[in-house]
């Protein structure tokens, strides 16, 4: 079965913004045994829009068309498939029924704009939008089923997921399954990566996929039709060729995995920032449940806060500078102990560094960064260079990624200093919580 999306509207197809819909559905069937074959983005001209459906309908067994069903001018998806098919267009009279009660309950007259909306091609089939005043519909023509819906968002996914997806299904049949897992990795390059595994006997059915996103480098173990047995080992295998730099399985990011690993294990958490400035704390409270876990997060960007919030001995500060392991070691342990009177968390992480593009030295040069986390009774740091090429953002999302990889690391039980392979150690060191005070 041959699956499509055709993309609308101008702003998509000028870049004026993200298309995030189409990678979030790119992912969801992938999720659900699916594969995308192609995916076409057009602008909101009515010529363009009938000539791609005609094209496609051709071509595909199932499209699903994004965009162009709202009330204005230039939402012409409606239109443009009416001409496709050579019928016009028909108002759909439950959708005129569900609008009017929808508007009436909130004390809005519902104008001529909106019943736009209410209008499909003859014979479609209206496909309910339970958030959104825009209904889809879905239509034949030539060999696919054409499933429309529309581009916001929020409606656009339940639509997808209470409709579009159950509808893929029942079309499919006895199709080839096809199941992916990702490995995430960082400190590995494309190439190396590809070096790494591609020579490699690999079970029939298996392909290799990558996406590269910073800080991440993402391994796609596509198997279509392969026992759960050879996905197994063929996992087994890639996680043993990847070694450290392995930090995650069937997550987009580490603080996802990480997020799941102090949710299990009922622990407590606690982050200081310098160089980072909040970065780690933001990914972790983007998930529900961290409330459970994270205690307290500070941002010490200067070297007062670090003194007077975390305890920080000016005499390190003095001695080593606020980019050293005894200082990044102090961050972890004062943050962890920032309640008084309240035991230690069970782990705690901290960041300082160069990020630049400004404030490097000899000694330490655009790119030093020092990490630290408490594990227990004991906090392992270490001073990492990034190379000063590099942009401070990138500079800042790799320290936050090897922070929480570090307490990944430290809550399996693994080692927190692990190698990584292009992310250089310059040294490390393990504290004991109780001889941080006396440095």
């Amino acid at each position: 079965m041959k699956l499509e999306m055709i993309c609308t509207g101008e702003e998509v197809l000028a870049g004026q913004i993200v298309d995030t819909n189409a990678a979030w559905l790119g992912n969801q069937l992938m999720e659900h045994g699916f594969e995308m074959q192609r995916r076409t983005t057009v602008g909101d001209r009515l010529a363009d829009l009938t000539e791609v459906f005609k094209e496609r309908s051709f071509q595909a067994d199932i499209i699903l068309v994004n965009g162009g069903l709202g009330p204005t001018v230039d939402d012409l998806s409606s239109q443009a498939m009416a001409d496709a098919m050579g019928v016009q267009l028909q108002e759909n009279q439950q959708w005129r029924e569900v609008l009017s009660q929808w508007f009436a309950t909130r004390n809005i007259a519902l104008t001529k704009s909106n019943l736009k909306q209410t209008l499909l091609p003859e014979g479609a089939i209206m496909v309910d939008n339970p958030v959104g005043t825009a209904c889809g519909f879905r239509v034949k023509l030539n060999r696919a089923w054409l499933f429309f819906t529309p581009g916001v968002p929020h409606e656009f996914m339940q639509m997808v997921e209470q409709q579009f997806i159950p509808f893929i299904k029942a079309q499919a049949g006895n199709v080839q399954r096809v199941e992916v897992s990702k490995l995430l990795t960082i400190g590995i390059g494309e190439s190396e990566l590809a070096e790494r595994l591609e020579k490699c006997d690999w079970p029939q059915g298996l392909s290799l996929g990558y996406r590269s996103y910073t800080p991440y480098l993402e391994l796609k173990l596509i198997a279509r039709n392969v026992s759960e047995a050879e996905q197994a080992k063929a996992i087994e295998q890639a996680a043993a060729l990847l070694g450290d730099g392995l930090v995650a399985h069937n997550c987009d990011t580490l603080a996802a995995a990480v997020h799941q690993l102090l949710v299990d294990d009922t622990a407590s958490l606690a982050v200081a920032e310098s160089l980072t400035g909040g970065d780690i704390s933001s990914q972790l409270v983007a998930f529900p449940g961290s409330s459970h876990y994270l205690k307290q997060g500070v941002v010490s960007y200067c070297n007062a806060a670090k003194i007077s919030l975390l305890k920080v001995s000016a005499q390190t500060i003095a001695d080593h500078s606020e980019v050293s392991l005894a200082c990044v070691a102090q961050m972890a342990a004062g943050v962890a102990s920032i309640n008084q009177g309240i035991a230690t968390t069970d782990y705690a992480l901290a960041t300082s560094g160069v990020a630049g593009p400004g404030g490097g030295s000899k000694l330490r040069p655009v790119g030093t960064v020092v990490i630290a986390v408490k594990v227990k009774d004991q906090v392992f740091a270490q001073k990492i260079s990034i190379s000063p090429r590099r942009s401070r953002t990138y500079i800042r999302d790799l320290t936050a990624a090897v922070a929480l990889d570090m307490l990944r690391r430290g809550i399996i039980g693994l080692a927190p200093i692990a190698t990584y392979g292009y992310i250089k150690r310059v040294e490390s060191k393990v504290y004991e919580m109780s001889a941080l005070s006396n440095l």
